[in-house]
C-alpha cells in the first residue's frame, strides 16, 4: 500500500453526501482564491523589484524575474485547480437538483397510483351511464312540470285579445268625440274583467 493511501485511509471514513462535497468544494475554492491574489502581489513585488535594480544590478534583477517567473507558474497552476474545483461543483449541484426533481416525480406518480388503485374503470363507465340516464329523467320531467296548464285555447285567447283592442279603439274614438263629457262606462268591462282572470289563471 503507497504511501498517499495509507495517508487518506487514516482516520474515521466520513460518509460522502452531496451537500458536504458541494460545502467542501467551496471552502477550496475560496482557499485557493486567497492564494490567488498572494500571488498576483508578490508578482508585482518582483515586478517593482527588477525594475528598481535595473541596470544598476542586474544580477538582482535577473533574480527578482526569475522569481516572478516561478510566481506566475503558479499562477496559472492554482487558475487551472480552481477552473477544474469551479467545473466539479456546478456538476455536483446540478446531480443533486436532477435527483431531487426525479425524488419529486417519484413521489407524485406513487401518489397517483395510490390515489387510483381502488378504482375500476368499469365501475366509473357504469357509474357515468347512470349518471346521464337520471340526467334525461330530470329533464323529462322538469319539461312536464314546466308545461302543465299550457293546454288553454290560444286561438280563443287571441279572440278575446282582439275584441279587447276593438273595445279601447272604440273608447278613444268616443273621448275624442266627448271631449269634456265623464267618460262612459262600457258593457265590455265584464269582457275586461273576465279576461284578466282568465290571464292570471292561465299564468
Amino acid at each position: 500500500m503507497s504511501g498517499l493511501s495509507r495517508l487518506f485511509r487514516k482516520g474515521k471514513k466520513e460518509e460522502p453526501t452531496p451537500e458536504k462535497a458541494i460545502q467542501k468544494l467551496k471552502e477550496t475554492e475560496k482557499t485557493l482564491i486567497k492564494k490567488q491574489e498572494f500571488l498576483e502581489q508578490k508578482i508585482q513585488q518582483e515586478l517593482q523589484m527588477a525594475k528598481k535594480h535595473g541596470t544598476k544590478n542586474k544580477r538582482a534583477a535577473l533574480q527578482a524575474f526569475q522569481r516572478k517567473k516561478r510566481l506566475e507558474q503558479q499562477l496559472a497552476q492554482t487558475d487551472g485547480t480552481l477552473s477544474t474545483l469551479e467545473f466539479q461543483r456546478e456538476a455536483v449541484e446540478n446531480a443533486t437538483t436532477n435527483t431531487e426533481v426525479l425524488r419529486a416525480m417519484e413521489f407524485a406518480a406513487q401518489s397517483m397510483k395510490k390515489a387510483y388503485q381502488d378504482i375500476d374503470i368499469d365501475k366509473v363507465n357504469e357509474l357515468m351511464t347512470d349518471i346521464t340516464g337520471q340526467q334525461e329523467v330530470a329533464q323529462q320531467i322538469s319539461d312536464v312540470m314546466s308545461g302543465f296548464g299550457d293546454d288553454v285555447d290560444e286561438d280563443e285567447l287571441l279572440e278575446e285579445l282582439e275584441e279587447l283592442e276593438q273595445e279601447e279603439l272604440s273608447q278613444e274614438l268616443l273621448n275624442v268625440g266627448n271631449e269634456g263629457e265623464p267618460p262612459v262606462k262600457l258593457p265590455a268591462d265584464e269582457d275586461k274583467e273576465a279576461l284578466k282572470q282568465l290571464t292570471e289563471w292561465v299564468s
